[in-house]
C-alpha cells in the first residue's frame, strides 16, 4: 500500500493538471483495501476516489485524502450457461479486458474498444459507445464497503444503471472501495454495425461481416482518427453527455433541422449527439483562453497548454449556455468536476 503526503495529481488526470492533494492512499489487495477504508473511517477528513483520471477534471488543490486503485490482474474463471467470465482487479486498463474478452472469444465488448480509464471506473460511469454500455456484461462487483470495512459482492440488478449513471454516482458515492469486477460476455458473436460510421468505416475496407477483431480495430481506428491522444493534448474523451429530450421537442427540433443525427431511445424521447450540437453553435476547433474544443470532435475540451481547471470549467459553461440559447437543450458534463 502506497500512503504519501502532499502528492502531485499531474499522473493521475488526463487533462495534465497539476494539483495536488494533501494525502494519497493506492490499495493493492482486498486486505490493503480494508486498511484504506479504516484509515478513512478514523481520518475525518474529506476523501475523493479516482480510477484512470481520464474522466476528472481538477479545479484546485484536494485538501483531503485521494484514494486509488492499484489492483491488477486479469484472469478466466469459468463459464455460465455458455457465457465467458472474466474477473479484472479495479485497477487494470479497461481496453485490456476488452482484449482479452475478444483474445478468448467472448463477445459482445468490441465496440467499447479504447474506451479510455479503469476497471473501476467503468462499473461506476457505465461506459458505453457505439450502442453498447458496460453493464451489458457486468456479472459482479467486489468491493470493501467504507462505513465499516466489510468486504462484499454487488449484483448488478442493485447498481441502478442508467445512461453514464449508476447507484455509484448517487447515493453509493465515495461509498465503496472496489477491488474486482466479473464481467460475462456474449457466447455468441452478434455484431453491433449500425451505430457511428462503423458500417462506413468496413465498407471502405471491403468487409461485409468482421470478425470480433476485425471490428474491434475498426473501433480502435475510429476512435484514434477523432479524439486526440491525451499525452498530446491535456483532454478527458467526451466532455458532454448525449441529451436525451421528449419526443414532441425533438420533433420541433427536427422539422428546424432534417439532416440533425438522432438515435431511438424509446416512443417518448430520442437523443441527440451532443457534438453536433456544439458544432452548430460554431464552437469546433475554437478556443476561449488556453482552453479549447478540439477541431476533430466537438465533444472534446481540451488543455492547449497550461490551461487551469477554472478556464475550462469557464468554456464548458459557456458552451452549455449557447447550446441551450439555440436549442432548448441543456447538455451535462461526463466529466466528474471536483
Amino acid at each position: 500500500m502506497r500512503d504519501i503526503e502532499d502528492y502531485s495529481l499531474l499522473a493521475h488526470n488526463t487533462f495534465g493538471i497539476d494539483a495536488r492533494c494533501r494525502r494519497f492512499l493506492e490499495y493493492e489487495t482486498e486486505d490493503e483495501a480494508v486498511e484504506v477504508a479504516r484509515i478513512l473511517r478514523e481520518a475525518h477528513q474529506p476523501y475523493l476516489i479516482i480510477g484512470g483520471g481520464s474522466n476528472l477534471l481538477l479545479t484546485r488543490d484536494y485538501e483531503g485524502i485521494v484514494v486509488h486503485s492499484a489492483c491488477r490482474g486479469i484472469s478466466g474463471v469459468g463459464t455460465e450457461n455458455g457465457r465467458g467470465l472474466l474477473c479484472a482487479g479495479s485497477g487494470e486498463t479497461w481496453d485490456d479486458v476488452v482484449a482479452e474478452s475478444v483474445s478468448r472469444g467472448y463477445y459482445g465488448a468490441e465496440n467499447l474498444s479504447l474506451i479510455p480509464g479503469d476497471v473501476g471506473a467503468s462499473v461506476v460511469q457505465n461506459i458505453g459507445a457505439y450502442g453498447v454500455e458496460v453493464k451489458e456484461f457486468v456479472a459482479q462487483v467486489r468491493a470493501v464497503r467504507i462505513t465499516d470495512g466489510r468486504r462484499v459482492c454487488l449484483e448488478p440488478a442493485g447498481l441502478h444503471y442508467g445512461y453514464r449513471d449508476s447507484r455509484f454516482k448517487h447515493e453509493w458515492k465515495n461509498g465503496y472501495l472496489i477491488t474486482d469486477v466479473v464481467y460475462r460476455f456474449q457466447a455468441d458473436y452478434r455484431p453491433r454495425l449500425d451505430y457511428g460510421n462503423i458500417r462506413a468505416e468496413l465498407n471502405q475496407r471491403g468487409i461485409a461481416m468482421p470478425t470480433a477483431q476485425q471490428l474491434r480495430e475498426v473501433i480502435i481506428d475510429i476512435r484514434n482518427a477523432k479524439l486526440p491522444d491525451p499525452k498530446l493534448l491535456g483532454n478527458a474523451g467526451s466532455f458532454f453527455m448525449n441529451p436525451v429530450v421528449p419526443r414532441k421537442q425533438f420533433e420541433g427540433l427536427q422539422s428546424q433541422y432534417p439532416s440533425m443525427p438522432h438515435y431511438y431511445v424509446d416512443e417518448a424521447s430520442e437523443k441527440i449527439p451532443a457534438g453536433w450540437l456544439i458544432d452548430q453553435c460554431g464552437w469546433k476547433g475554437r478556443s476561449l483562453g488556453r482552453a479549447g474544443v478540439h477541431d476533430r470532435q466537438a465533444l472534446v475540451l481540451v488543455n492547449r497548454g497550461g490551461a487551469t481547471g477554472s478556464e475550462i470549467v469557464a468554456l464548458c459553461r459557456q458552451i452549455q449556455q449557447d447550446v441551450y440559447a439555440r436549442f432548448g437543450i441543456e447538455i451535462k458534463p461526463e466529466v466528474n468536476i471536483v
